[in-house]
């Protein structure tokens, strides 16, 4: 069973979880002023090739990161899925890194840093505190002119094995390794515009650089757990969810949720085309098992409120891709009961368009139409007000691990 990513918040409570935020703050602040990252000078040097402290710092602290999270995957210790990872905008985002760029050149500081410099009383680091509040003021009240282009060129979770089709491994020993030569070449920067002494620089680098190659290839042989590996962690628990009817929801429960405006309810139909065009629920989106890689990533960034229902003729096809999902790690969700025939049962009775036939066997439609509507029948979206059902409830959010970011994202 993975043991990370967890929500300090839902295992402690919010204060605590708040100290320890703000005790990790506070010493991250402290790290960044010993380290001199608190002055600007030494900041916009790097941009002059005089000192690139900052660049191997930085890039220190992703590949180490990197390594980690991987390693910790790899060994069952993180689910990587859990991990947030920013939405790429590639144009927006291009656009918005030439601007801190410049920004950073002119002021010199990144937003982190910057909150360094004004807590020990720098007055740069306060004029530059000042003039971000006052560009995310302007930001906000002119960004509806460039909306478009602010949501353009979206690629979701974008991530470098995604680009270039390599496995995880690979990509890390790539990435360490490039990060290494920029390590080698900005000392060589140094040596020759900031006139630094190669010699006089600790010896232990090497080591350490060493160690974190190692790492990396470590990684690569580790790999990473495939949907299979994660299915079977998560297996006992699940199952014995199946068994105990605990993740099956209710066709009453469903419309709540369907009508519930705190919610964001997201219906899979799984069923195959024909089914599908015969009559489905409104709101419903066929799947096909291909369409799982692309669902994956979408859940990924839904909000926490997300609920997903999975739904077939009856349900051995929805329980399938149930635990499918389950083992990519997407949260909150259900299947419906009894399938579509159970919800027709209960929200068309009456429709004589309908016509109940004998039981066709496992996973099939036991009713026959006399024309194919889909979504156009009164039953594909009850009116909740008509009908008085009694169910218990079985929807409990869990919630996921929503977006975060720190330092100078």
């Amino acid at each position: 069973m993975t043991i990370f990513p967890f929500d300090l918040i839902s295992d402690i409570g919010k204060l605590p979880a708040y100290l320890i935020y703000g005790v990790i703050g506070f010493f991250f602040g402290y790290v960044l002023e010993i380290s001199g990252f608190g002055n600007s000078k030494k900041l916009a040097a790097q941009f002059y090739f005089k000192d690139l402290t900052v660049l191997k710092v930085m890039f220190t602290a992703i590949v180490v990161a990197m390594v980690l999270i991987f390693a910790a995957s790899g060994l069952g210790l993180l689910d990587y899925n859990l991990v947030w990872v920013n939405p790429t905008y590639l144009w927006p985002g291009i656009v918005g890194g030439l601007i801190m760029g410049v920004g950073f050149i002119v002021g010199g500081f990144c937003p982190g840093t910057s909150l360094v410099a004004m807590v020990t009383r720098k007055i740069d680091g306060l004029f530059f505190v000042l003039g971000g509040l006052f560009g995310i003021f302007v930001f906000g009240e002119v960004v509806d002119y460039f909306s478009i282009f602010w949501h353009s060129s979206y690629y979701g979770r974008l991530t470098l094995m995604d680009v270039f089709k390599l496995p995880t491994g690979v990509v890390v020993v790539l990435v360490v390794a490039m990060a290494l030569f920029m390590f080698w070449g900005g000392e060589q920067l140094e040596r020759i515009f900031g006139k630094r002494d190669l010699k006089k620089e600790p010896k232990r680098r090497i080591a350490a650089a060493a160690a974190l190659f190692v790492g990396a290839l470590a990684v690569m042989l580790i790999g990473q757990p495939t949907p299979e590996d994660r299915w079977a962690q998560i297996a006992a628990d699940k199952e014995a969810q199946l068994a105990e009817r605990a993740v099956q929801i209710h066709p009453g429960e469903l419309l709540a949720t369907m009508n519930d405006p705190t919610l964001q309810p997201v219906i899979l139909d799984v069923r195959s085309e024909a089914d599908y065009n015969l009559f489905h629920l409104v709101d419903a989106r066929r799947v096909a098992p291909d369409m799982l890689p692309r669902l994956v990533a979408e859940f990924r960034l839904a909000p926490p409120n997300t609920v997903v229902v999975v739904m077939s003729n009856d349900e051995a096809a929805a329980t399938d891709m149930w635990r499918e999902l389950l083992a990519q790690s997407v949260a909150n969700v259900y299947i419906l009961e009894g399938g579509i025939n159970e919800w027709i049962a209960t929200f068309a009775h009456d429709d004589a368009r309908i016509i109940a036939v004998a039981d066709q066997g496992v996973d099939k439609l036991d009713y026959r139409f006399n024309a194919a509507l889909g979504g156009d029948f009164p039953a594909s979206d009850p009116n909740p007000h008509e009908f008085e059902l009694e169910y218990t409830p079985k929807i409990k959010l869990d919630i996921p691990r929503g977006p975060k970011s720190g330092g100078c994202g």
